[in-house]
């Protein structure tokens, strides 16, 4: 029997559409600071607008999870690089709160086209059994890979250009996707019952079993959590760390203000989830998926409770981005990968994607109330807290769900 190879075009192409488009995802929170200080806007205002971006994504996830099932994966991914670089360059032509929240909506339906939801569905259906926990993994990881390089290379960009200017570059790299598709083509792996069965018998199937309830409830905290640290970490460690001391570590190798220090943090968070992605992937194949994301959210939420009871150091700082890093991006591979197991691949894009979307409402949440809590309180304390209460919840709502396939949505 000839082994299928691991690394195919499809999961090649997937990661390079995912790495791209989280990078200019990720890089939204250097823009917080220079943005604001511009137009001498309110904290909450960007970050109204990048939170409306989150809730946009989760909306259009299950959508354009159902437009590539039915029009096929290609043509969604198309649509979803338009719609991301037109929401960019009409950004970069704002100049009030309201247009930039407008134009968020344009951005999150583009990321929902380019993301995980229609990629690791493309991805999970041609990989083949053995290989497909592992596949979802790296190309989860290749969106960690983005934000090791996206949060950087932005804040770099900035020092030679205007914001207005870097989100046109962000726009062309985005556009640039479209020239990689020729090589994405995914057979349509799933059961003759899947094919058999519709969208919508599906979808009523699952919102009736009480574990595809708890995996929707379950994600909820990891958007939370991963959109108020990208949005808001930054400005955060800019205004809450320590100083950075002549003559030490981090001074000498050019981390020498705490704005670049931010930058790094979340590129070093990205860099640690490489791994910390991978990791969950493997063991996905081997352990019970809902104990692993149980284990995942504790540490997050472990990590976080240490990280705002302490005093908020260069050294702390790039301590908790290593720790909640290498949990980052894990549970991602875990649930996808459960949503699959569950319930099969004839529909997992639109199924994943609406498990998404409670991700996404997490996301809206952290990403505002950051921001809105910020401007009441003058620090981020407040919002932290909810982000480690939010972290426990998901960490016992895992723990019912029965992990065993459906009958009528078993997996080939």
């Amino acid at each position: 029997m000839t082994k299928t190879p691991l690394f195919t075009p499809v999961l090649m192409v997937g990661c390079i559409i995912i790495m791209v488009s989280f990078a200019v995802r990720a890089s939204f929170g250097v823009f917080q600071i220079p943005i604001a200080e511009e137009f001498g806007w309110l904290r909450s205002e960007f970050s109204l607008a990048i939170a409306i971006q989150n809730l946009a994504w989760g909306i259009g996830q299950p959508i354009f999870g159902a437009v590539a099932e039915k029009i096929g994966d290609r043509k969604a991914i198309v649509l979803g690089a338009l719609t991301f670089a037109a929401g960019m360059v009409l950004s970069a032509g704002s100049t009030t709160p309201i247009e930039h929240q407008l134009y968020a909506w344009l951005v999150g339906f583009g990321i929902a086209g380019t993301g995980f939801g229609v990629i690791l569905a493309v991805v999970g259906r041609a990989a083949s059994d053995e290989n497909r926990s592992i596949s979802l993994a790296i190309a989860t990881a290749a969106g960690s890979a983005g934000q090791v390089f996206g949060a950087p290379v932005a804040e770099y960009l900035l020092t030679m250009m205007s914001w207005q200017n870097v989100f046109m570059v962000f726009a062309a790299a985005i556009l640039a996707l479209i020239f990689t598709l020729p090589m994405m083509r995914a057979p349509q792996m799933a059961t003759r019952t899947e094919l058999e069965a519709s969208l919508g018998q599906t979808l009523l199937r699952a919102f009736r079993d009480p574990s595809y309830i708890f995996i929707f409830l379950g994600f909820f905290s990891c958007g939370y959590q991963l959109a108020f640290v990208t949005a808001h970490f930054p400005a955060m460690v800019t205004e809450m760390c320590g100083p950075i001391l002549p003559g030490g570590v981090l001074h000498n190798i050019g981390i020498t203000t705490t704005s670049a220090l931010g930058a790094v943090a979340i590129s070093l968070i990205g860099l640690a989830n490489i791994a910390g992605t991978l990791l969950a992937g493997w063991a996905g194949k081997y352990w019970p998926k809902k104990y692993l994301l149980a284990g995942i959210y504790t540490g997050r939420t472990l990590f976080a409770a240490a990280f705002i009871m302490f005093p908020i150091t260069p050294l702390s700082v790039l301590l908790f981005s290593v720790g909640m890093g290498s949990l980052w991006l894990a549970t991602v591979p875990l649930t996808s990968g459960l949503v699959a197991h569950i319930y099969g691949l004839r529909y997992m894009g639109t199924l994943y994607g609406f498990v998404f979307l409670s991700h996404q409402l997490g996301s809206f949440l952290g990403v505002w109330l950051g921001g809105r809590l910020y401007d009441a309180y003058g620090d981020y304390t407040a919002v932290w807290w909810v982000g480690v209460a939010v972290g426990a919840f998901s960490a016992i709502v895992h723990l019912p769900i029965r992990e065993e396939p459906q009958g009528q949505a078993q997996a080939a």
